[in-house]
């Protein structure tokens, strides 16, 4: 047996132990007779198997619990214990609703309707329900929601800290990148450099020319390969799927509702030009997003022999521009940088009151086997490292800030890992506050409906107002009086022979208030009992 199951047969035993004490003491203590011994066998089997069952199915062990008070009364200590590991080890409340209101109801037509109880012990017995057993388990399921919000915290905390693994290892990937592009390519434009003028050395074969032109334009496309290598190496994780379209970008700025007409003849791009063309649609969809809301975009992509056109033009506002701070442009000039460096050219402006952005991409040069990542993504870092850990929901906007993407569709975008976590933490926490609510609510609540119900069955024919009250005189038949058709429960001190009792109505608990006394069937004393 493991330790952990032979911990938890320990506790089992602990707590029936404890359970059984008062039942034991009850039936044992002197005088006591033999006929206990089967009563007791029976109760202290009925806390066994509820301590048994109460780990799978709590709230059946709160049932075999109240009707094993019914017959020892000393079984109602377990209830609230019960009670409470039912709110401890069940996730959902909808059952636990249902079945002590099914108590609630069952045990109110059997005490009202089938054994005749008196109001008074029916709002007894329905209190101790309501405080040894709701009450409890509204307890322990707000243990539960704080068990779950500490584990929340932790993953929380477990997700922080490898994001920030995370950034500490981007941070270095920029730098070892930053480090790569200015040595090895400095190293190897020097070699290209001397290839080339032994290349036009004129006491060298022609042999010796070819292999120094060869040499020389090998190292050019190895310096090509490595610039886009670190840009592999400097790019930052970010919340776009690798691949994505100009299609996929449309698709998803469509479904955040903008209204694009797309044009495109992009199938089969070398992968740089394909790339770039995605960002300049991105770029000019989120800034159409942010400047000009609600108004109709239309986006051109073209293709000819040597080159590729991205056209992204937008109308008006319909509502003219928003409020805010002007542009500066910042965004627009890294994309204008990333287009350059595909061997492109982009202009942006205002036309005919709109914006349009314009970019001709070169497809000569473009090789398909290069990653369509590195230097063209706007999330790459710059120089120096920067802080890599800072997730990029989308590109920069026109004031070169990261903004968060309006038109992600489900397929553009993932959760990380610590977004997750942040999210389960609030969830936990609003689950306890809520549960907190419940657990100090919840009981003033359902003594109040209680009450509410107790008052009329109690008061309900046995109510004699002040009014009725003085027109009472003493030394008339009783039958002449008047009375109500019932009496109300007299006080633990004040019964007497010949006297009855009477309640005013008063709220909740309807307390006899006045005693009336006969002899010989007529009114010899009436007064008013203190409260």
């Amino acid at each position: 047996m493991e330790p952990r199951e032979r911990q938890r047969r320990a506790g089992d035993l602990l707590l029936w132990a404890v359970l059984a004490a008062p039942v034991a003491y009850g039936r044992l203590t002197p005088p006591w007779h033999a006929d206990e011994l089967p009563p007791l066998a029976a109760a202290l089997a009925l806390l066994g198997t509820a301590v048994w069952i109460g780990r799978r199915w709590p709230l059946v062990a709160v049932l075999a619990v109240v009707a094993g008070s019914l017959v020892d009364g000393n079984v109602v200590f377990a209830i609230p214990v019960f009670g409470y590991l039912a709110g401890r080890r069940s996730d959902r409340a909808a059952p636990a609703a249902a079945v002590f209101a099914a108590i609630a109801v069952t045990g109110s037509v059997l005490n009202l309707g089938l054994l005749g109880t008196e109001p008074s012990t029916w709002f007894l017995l329905s209190s101790v329900l309501l405080f040894a057993g709701v009450f409890p388990w509204l307890l322990g399921r707000l243990r539960r929601q704080h068990r779950a919000l500490a584990d929340a915290g932790l993953r929380h905390t477990q997700a922080e800290r490898r994001a920030e693994v995370e950034r500490v290892r981007l941070r270095e990937r920029a730098r070892i990148a930053q480090d790569m592009h200015d040595s090895l390519g400095h190293d190897l434009s020097l070699i290209a450099l001397r290839a080339g003028a032994l290349e036009l050395a004129p006491d060298l074969s022609p042999a010796h020319r070819a292999a120094a032109g060869e040499l020389r334009a090998s190292v050019a496309a190895a310096t090509e390969r490595l610039h886009d290598v670190i840009g592999v190496l400097r790019e930052e994780h970010t919340l776009r799927p690798p691949g994505e379209t100009v299609t996929d970008v449309v698709d998803g700025a469509r479904g955040a509702g903008m209204t694009v007409d797309l044009r495109a003849d992009d199938a089969d791009l070398p992968p740089l030009a394909a790339h770039a063309a995605q960002r300049v649609v991105r770029e000019a969809l989120t800034n159409a997003a942010r400047y000009a809301p609600g108004a109709p975009v239309t986006v051109d992509v073209a293709r000819t022999a040597d080159a590729v056109t991205v056209a992204v033009v937008n109308a008006p506002p319909p509502a003219g521009p928003l409020p805010g701070p002007p542009s500066h442009g910042s965004g627009l000039l890294a994309l204008r940088e990333r287009v350059r460096l595909t061997g492109g050219t982009l202009d942006a402006g205002p036309r005919d009151g709109g914006w349009a952005v314009t970019a001709r991409v070169p497809l000569v040069g473009a090789d398909a086997g290069l990653p369509a990542t590195g230097l063209l993504d706007g999330a790459r870092l710059p120089p120096g490292g920067g802080d890599a850990g800072a997730p990029v929901t989308g590109p920069a906007d026109g004031d070169g800030v990261a903004t968060a993407d309006p038109f992600a569709g489900a397929g553009a975008s993932r959760r990380g890992e610590p977004g997750d976590a942040a999210r389960r933490l609030r969830e936990a926490r609003r689950r306890v506050r809520r549960s907190l609510l419940v657990a100090i609510g919840a009981p003033a609540g359902l003594a109040l409906v209680l009450a509410l119900v107790y008052y009329p069955l109690a008061t309900a024919g046995a109510v004699l107002d002040r009014a009725g009250y003085e027109r009472l005189r003493l030394g008339e038949p009783r039958d002449a009086l008047g009375l109500p058709r019932r009496q109300a429960d007299p006080p633990a001190t004040g019964a007497a022979p010949g006297c009855e009792f009477y309640t005013d109505g008063n709220f909740p608990f309807a307390q006899a208030t006045w005693r009336l006394c006969f002899a010989d069937g007529r009114l010899v004393n009436k007064e008013q009992i203190a409260p």
